[in-house]
């Protein structure tokens, strides 16, 4: 069987991409911009194929999936950092929408059988009222940024396509996850490489924080990617799953996890510049209809997530320092 993974060099990218290859008998694709990192699948390459695309190139999707005609599309490409699309709206919008309309034209266009996952986001819930927690999947959507905003386009087009077009969709929104190879922008891995960087004495003794008060849904990312798996295997198309943990933490509880796994003296000091314009207050959700439907629960405790992420990054530093001192 043909996969194709967009976004393969990112984080759940390439933890999906270790999924697959374990187990077997898949032909493993994927998308690649010429600036992207290759460090999260340098130990993939040679065991898949890596096809490089522009997503909002409508001529190099065309021809991608004519080469290509996968049987399963994970459709993980995005500009997926909320900060980001502050910042940058237009892009935001653009590359995410855009790229995913190019993807479903092109199936369409040479007629390609294939099942397609799209990953969209809990931060398409946005402000969700007190009564409203756990959040299922009918729960109105009232976005808080740009980057929302983006996910309920591409989530909205997945149902479009499938209705208009019979294209064989499934929408999945996916709570915060994390673990080895989150991007440094996001909170968990930016305390993790903060507390590293002190270690190593990289920086000083204080790790500089935001909203600690926020409460989120964690699931370890190697949990996520099997339910993206278990959502083209058993999962209906044209429908919406929730994908959570069903239990929060404030992300003052996953610093404090972090700092029980290290002896060095640490002190927290907010950084007003890591405040948000607005921001979701909870995120919970209620992920029991995907689990009925396809069996999946996360398996992983969320202690191992932050140990594993918190040595992703001890390790990183660590050989960047090697490097350095070699260099000299």
């Amino acid at each position: 069987m043909k996969a194709l993974i967009t976004g393969i060099t990112g984080f759940a990218g390439s933890h999906l991409a270790e999924y697959l290859l374990a187990r077997g008998n898949i032909e493993i694709y994927g998308t690649y911009r010429i600036r992207s990192r290759m460090d999260h699948i340098s130990h993939l390459v040679d065991h898949i194929s890596l096809v490089e695309c522009e997503l909002t190139d409508p001529h190099a999707v065309d021809q991608m999936i004519k080469l290509i005609r996968p049987e399963q599309i994970y459709h993980l490409a995005a500009q997926s950092f909320v900060p980001t699309s502050w910042n940058s709206p237009a892009d935001t919008l653009t590359n995410n929408i855009v790229s995913q309309l190019h993807l479903f034209e092109a199936v369409r266009k040479w007629d390609v059988d294939c099942k397609i996952q799209v990953a969209c986001s809990s931060e398409e819930y946005g402000m969700v009222y007190p009564g409203e927690i756990p959040v299922q999947e009918n729960n109105p959507l009232r976005p808080l940024s740009p980057y929302a905003v983006s996910k309920i386009a591409q989530d909205f087009l997945g149902y479009q396509y499938f209705q208009s077009y019979g294209l064989s969709i499934v929408r999945t929104r996916t709570f915060n996850h994390t673990g080895p190879r989150r991007g440094e922008h996001f909170v968990t891995s930016n305390f993790a490489k903060q507390i590293a960087q002190i270690e190593l004495g990289l920086q000083p003794p204080f790790v500089d924080v935001g909203n600690l008060q926020a409460r989120r849904d964690f699931t370890d990312v190697r949990d996520v990617v099997k339910a993206y798996w278990l959502s083209l295997e058993r999962g209906e198309p044209g429908s919406v799953y929730n994908i959570s943990s069903g239990t929060t933490r404030t992300i003052e509880e996953v610093l404090q996890i972090l700092l029980t796994f290290t002896t060095a003296n640490v002190q927290i000091r907010v950084d007003p510049k890591r405040l948000r314009p607005s921001d979701v207050d909870v995120l919970l959700g209620d992920s029991s209809l995907f689990q009925e439907k396809t069996g999946w629960k996360p398996e992983i405790p969320f202690h191992q997530t932050l140990k594993d992420l918190l040595e992703y990054w001890r390790n990183i530093l660590r050989c960047k320092q090697q490097r350095e001192g070699d260099q000299k």
